[in-house]
């Protein structure tokens, strides 16, 4: 399936919106990470397990996306956008979304 943050996608024309399609988790930061990460901090460097754990987050919204996507027989996902956002303390949510659209064969 096609995936852009574009309106449009080249060479492809959409000929019907089926609506918004969306895929989000949540994840919890680890108490041993967290020791870790204050640690790296102190000295600096990329914190690598956070990095790990996005774009973990990201392919698991993104993935949950697309499964509401193909249920509405869409062939492209177009205008996509991410978002992330604090809902506890320890914890982050990333949110993906856009528009599931059926493109001229």
């Amino acid at each position: 399936m096609l995936v852009a943050t574009t309106e449009t996608i080249a060479g492809h024309e959409i000929i019907e919106t089926l609506g918004i399609v969306r895929g989000n988790t949540i994840r919890a930061r680890h108490l041993g990470r967290d020791i870790l990460a204050g640690l790296r901090n102190l000295v600096g460097g990329e914190l690598y397990d956070y990095t790990k754990l996005m774009a973990e987050s990201r392919e698991q919204s993104i993935d949950r996306m697309l499964d509401e996507a193909r249920e509405l027989g869409a062939d492209a996902v177009v205008g996509v956008r991410f978002s992330t956002s604090v809902v506890a303390q320890s914890a982050a949510e990333i949110l993906v979304f856009g528009t599931a659209v059926k493109l001229r064969s």
